[in-house]
């Protein structure tokens, strides 16, 4: 196959779609119920006849798995269950040979409890170097039995965890902004810098195009006691925005990614970055600048309600940012933390709750960007979500997001159009945030169940009919969903991703939008070209232009175009 310019491109990534595996779910290569390196290379032919630019890989390192990876015992290694060093080699060799680009996570705010640093740190005891690269400090009490202040962390629970000490007596607490398993670094220390530049350039030398920096506003700190009384961390809303907030989106933060940038700059084309950061977007914009990451993740549009007045503000407030550093937008409506959009956009439409209240789900998700909003669900199932309509929106939320200037993130099984698993048993689940939280939250497993690739098997595909059985039992319904199933049927959820795709692609051109008329439920939009979009967002049809249909978010648009639904013209 030729190598296409845009492959080559230095600037591939700035409107390129870029499909998220999480590799434990997606494919299982080997049959002992754990996705794999493996099981990703076998379906690159997938992946590349979705018609996607890059794939963005989530941990794959060795790890305990208290989160789902992002809990790193060791920073350039690959976890045994999933693969080995030579299965990323032969991994990434396939995905550049189908002109598909790697993004791989980088976990830069915390690691693990059991990587070799901490457990230095924990046996070196008090006043040593090792322990500066982390923050451990002394309790208060009469033998430091409290904490050194009230934070709490993300996933519930005490910021702090107290440690023995060498000589067996309980001594110095330790921070962690998410679980006790999860020990935040300290980036004021050389070595802690130095080493995540030294991995950094492993998996560069290694064909890795560039880095999701999981929680990238976190890293610099500030922990002087005095934020005890005025401020607690969880509490992110009103302080992420003056670069002042003890342990979010501190103004010397961007030293660390303007030393990456000088990193990623040695190759060529240079690596990327895109940061997750949730952060308003005048202070995402400064992750995204040339000078640091690239790109930063806008999460507006998925803590929106489907409303066309909030979709305008929101693409006009980005483009707006974006367009002043020179940056490129991202937009994304599911990842491994969410659920599912096709749900969220049913709950949506589920107008009443039991006090007869309109469900504001996007103030719901603004108060709790970590816990995978998934307590939505809490107590309840699938039933009580208009499915239909959550289809509907999905899809034309999908087409218009499709047509936007800036770079698309998809998830595994979105395509799919994969609802979120409500109802997993409390037994079966993994993720921390239930565990320590389980009053607010079912936590984020629901939206991490394997993929079902075949409408039959124990596994639905994803891993040898006599092997181990998934990680996260798939429901039975999970068989209408199935990738076989779709590829047989006209107009189903994987057809529409792919026609999109192949649209999109051959469309794309440059990063600028002309709004045209929008009023009331309906938003309408041009890219050059004469590429335009039209969506609505209300429930009964309205009259279309005249022009040539390109693709539609339902079948049958002829003249009118129905409620809840998009189209591309050329007018």
């Amino acid at each position: 196959m030729p190598t296409s310019s845009s492959f080559l491109s230095p600037d591939w990534w700035r409107q390129a779609a870029v499909y998220q595996i999480y590799p434990r779910s997606f494919a299982d290569a080997n049959g002992d119920g754990i996705g794999d390196l493996a099981g990703i290379t076998s379906r690159v032919p997938y992946l590349e006849q979705l018609g996607i630019d890059a794939v963005w890989l989530s941990p794959f390192y060795p790890s305990h798995l208290t989160d789902g990876g992002y809990d790193v015992d060791d920073y350039r290694d690959v976890d045994p269950r999933i693969g080995t060093l030579g299965d990323f080699d032969e991994m990434v060799g396939a995905l550049h040979e189908a002109q598909i680009k790697i993004i791989i996570d980088i976990v830069p705010n915390h690691c693990s409890n059991h990587h070799e640093w901490f457990t230095a740190a924990v046996a070196a005891g008090p006043g040593s170097p090792e322990r500066e690269r982390f923050h451990f400090r002394e309790g208060k009490g009469l033998s430091g039995e409290l904490p050194p202040n009230s934070w709490g962390a993300a996933f519930g629970g005490p910021a702090w965890t107290r440690v023995q000490e060498p000589d067996g007596t309980m001594g110095q607490w330790y921070f962690h902004m998410f679980s006790p398993e999860q020990p935040d670094w300290n980036w004021d220390h050389l070595d802690v810098q130095n080493d995540f530049l030294e991995t950094l350039r492993f998996w560069s030398d290694r064909g890795a195009d560039g880095f999701r920096v999981d929680v990238a506003h976190g890293c610099a700190k500030n922990m002087d006691p005095a934020y005890d009384v005025i401020r607690d961390i969880r509490d992110i809303t009103p302080l992420c925005l003056d670069g002042q907030h003890p342990t979010h989106d501190r103004d010397e933060i961007h030293a660390i990614y303007r030393q990456w940038r000088t990193l990623f700059n040695q190759y060529n084309p240079p690596r990327i970055g895109v940061a997750e950061a949730w952060v308003p977007p005048h202070r995402a914009a400064l992750y995204a600048s040339k000078e640091e990451l690239g790109q930063a993740f806008s999460f507006e549009l998925l803590k929106a309600d489907f409303n066309a007045h909030q979709f305008r503000s929101i693409i006009e407030k980005n483009v707006r940012e974006a367009a002043g550093h020179d940056s490129s937008i991202t937009w994304v409506f599911s990842n491994h933390d969410v659920v599912r959009h096709v749900t969220r956009y049913g709950l949506t439409a589920h107008q009443d709750s039991e006090d007869g209240q309109h469900i504001d789900v996007s103030r719901l998700l603004e108060n709790s960007p970590y816990d995978g909003h998934g307590w939505l669900l809490r107590g309840g199932s699938n039933a009580e979500v208009d499915s239909d309509s959550g289809t509907r929106r999905a899809r034309a939320a999908t087409l218009l997001m499709l047509a936007l200037p800036g770079s698309a993130y998809l998830y595994q099984g979105e395509e799919l159009g994969l609802p979120e698993v409500g109802d997993l048993p409390d037994e079966v689940r993994q993720d921390p945030a239930f565990f320590r939280d389980r009053e607010n939250t079912i936590g984020r497993d629901g939206c991490r169940v394997p993929l079902p690739w075949t409408a039959t098997g124990t596994s639905f595909g994803f891993g040898d009919d006599d092997g181990e059985l998934p990680h996260l039992p798939q429901p039975a319904w999970f068989a209408s969903y199935a990738v076989d199933t779709q590829e047989q049927t006209i107009g189903s959820h994987l057809q529409f991703y792919r026609n999109a795709l192949a649209l999109r692609r051959e469309f794309q051109a440059a990063e600028e939008l002309t709004w045209h008329g929008s009023e009331g439920d309906v938003l309408h939009f041009s890219r050059p070209g004469n590429w335009h979009c039209l969506t609505n967002f209300g429930k009964e049809a309205v009259p279309l232009p005249a022009g040539e249909l390109l693709i539609g978010s339902a079948g049958g648009i002829t003249d009118e175009l129905p409620g809840e639904a998009s189209v591309w013209m050329k007018l």
